[in-house]
């Protein structure tokens, strides 16, 4: 009980500090919270992340083309946005932790369904699934993080919770790729469903009940929930910044192993040390952008990291054949740099909405993003082609795209104010 009180207490706490009162009491227990978020994180997007080194695997397996296996990613992703949108209606109307356990057997679920996939359909359908719970457990993981840690350690905090992309990259990518090698590819999944039972129980047993978003919180019309989230300007300048971030992150990222197989010669046994060095690397700048962010602000840190980024996209795109720790090199830097600048940028995010709203607008937030890693995709496979020598053609052009778009995020995150601002 006194768990579950020191919980509520952080996240009344929280929105005190947003406004300048000091807390009453200190902000109780948030490791053991930021731990389970970052297990069911890591869960979510080692699913995604597995798709990738697979491509190769799925293009000769199924007889697909680039275009359809960049439909599979953005059935996904259009899966999410879709499933995202319409659960922003009701998702601050329940208890955080109810909400999480439903997502981690869902996923469970899911993985099941794409690892018993026999042909391309029925592997197309597994992964709208799966992308219809990642979306929510996505808005649902960052909805906690604002809730129960003070904005001036929200950088740090959302800096751990992205760290679950190197967690997956350096472990959960050579094991599943493991798995895939000696067995079969459906062994990461049925990996990845065993994993999402064991964050059921963890969820159940460590995690309190998180309920004090519902001290705020205001029943809405759908109408008035879509108006309080989209009529003010402040949150459309945050969801552009997003959208415009994630196309030009997944219009390069899910054709980089394919790339790599075919117009670059690397060996698919190799592919595993392409996650697992951008992996570690990201593990150590996730925190350090966090910590930039905290203290010299996070449009500053994120104008920095995300021109910088411009250059390994650039690069990564138009890459000859090399050797292969070149090419390792290359994609490390990207990772580093790519998944870097959403540090910054989602710490920016979150605290551009009021906390009554924080949910719902978290929750369109994931929409947003996976609307636009969809069309990201689904652009980038339909410009993409294949040469008579089975060489993939215009990813050049695909990178040239995303840089642009990394541009335009930057100015769009000077119009991005703190919801007291």
């Amino acid at each position: 009980m006194e768990k579950t009180e020191d919980i509520l207490q952080a996240g009344s706490s929280t929105e005190r500090i947003e406004c300048g009162i000091s807390p009453q009491r200190p902000v109780m227990r948030e490791q053991p919270i930021l731990a389970v978020l970052v297990g069911a994180h890591f869960m979510h997007i080692m699913d995604f992340m597995m798709m990738l080194p697979l491509g190769p695997q799925f293009m000769k397996l199924f007889a697909i083309t680039p275009q359809q296996f960049g439909t599979l990613i953005s059935a996904y992703a259009f899966s999410a946005a879709i499933c995202s949108f319409f659960a922003s209606f009701v998702i601050d109307r329940f208890d955080r932790k109810i909400i999480l356990l439903l997502l981690c057997g869902g996923m469970g679920i899911a993985t099941l369904i794409c690892a018993l996939a026999i042909d391309y359909k029925m592997l197309l359908l597994a992964r709208a699934v799966a992308g219809g719970v990642s979306g929510i457990l996505s808005a649902i993981i960052f909805a906690i993080v604002a809730d129960v840690i003070p904005a001036q350690r929200r950088g740090v905090a959302t800096g751990t919770i992205m760290s679950a992309f190197s967690m997956a990259a350096v472990i959960g990518m050579p094991i599943g790729m493991l798995l895939a090698n000696l067995i079969d590819w459906c062994a990461s999944y049925f990996l990845l469903t065993a994993l999402s039972c064991v964050m059921v129980i963890v969820v159940l047993r460590v995690l309190p009940p998180l309920r004090g978003h519902l001290l705020h919180h205001q029943e809405r019309h759908p109408f008035r929930q879509l108006r309080a989230i989209f009529w003010v300007r402040n949150h459309l300048y945050a969801f552009a910044l997003i959208a415009t971030l994630m196309f030009a992150g997944f219009s390069v990222s899910p054709f980089i192993s394919t790339y790599m197989v075919i117009n670059i010669g690397m060996a698919e046994v190799d592919l595993p040390y392409l996650y697992f060095f951008g992996g570690l690397a990201t593990f150590f700048t996730a925190h350090f952008f966090g910590k930039l962010a905290d203290y010299h602000g996070k449009r500053k840190i994120f104008g920095v990291a995300a021109a910088l980024s411009v250059f390994p996209i650039l690069m990564v795109t138009h890459l000859s054949p090399v050797p292969t720790v070149f090419a390792v090199g290359i994609s490390t830097l990207f990772m580093m740099l790519v998944s870097g600048r959403f540090v910054p940028a989602m710490a920016l995010v979150t605290a551009s909405v009021t906390p009554h709203l924080r949910g719902s607008f978290l929750s369109f937030n994931i929409s947003v993003q996976q609307l636009s890693a969809g069309s990201a995709s689904l652009l980038a496979g339909s410009i993409m082609g294949i040469s008579a020598n089975g060489a993939l053609t215009h990813y050049d052009s695909v990178g040239i795209i995303a840089a642009i778009a990394t541009i335009l995020s930057i100015l769009l995150a000077v119009k991005v104010n703190n919801h007291q601002e």
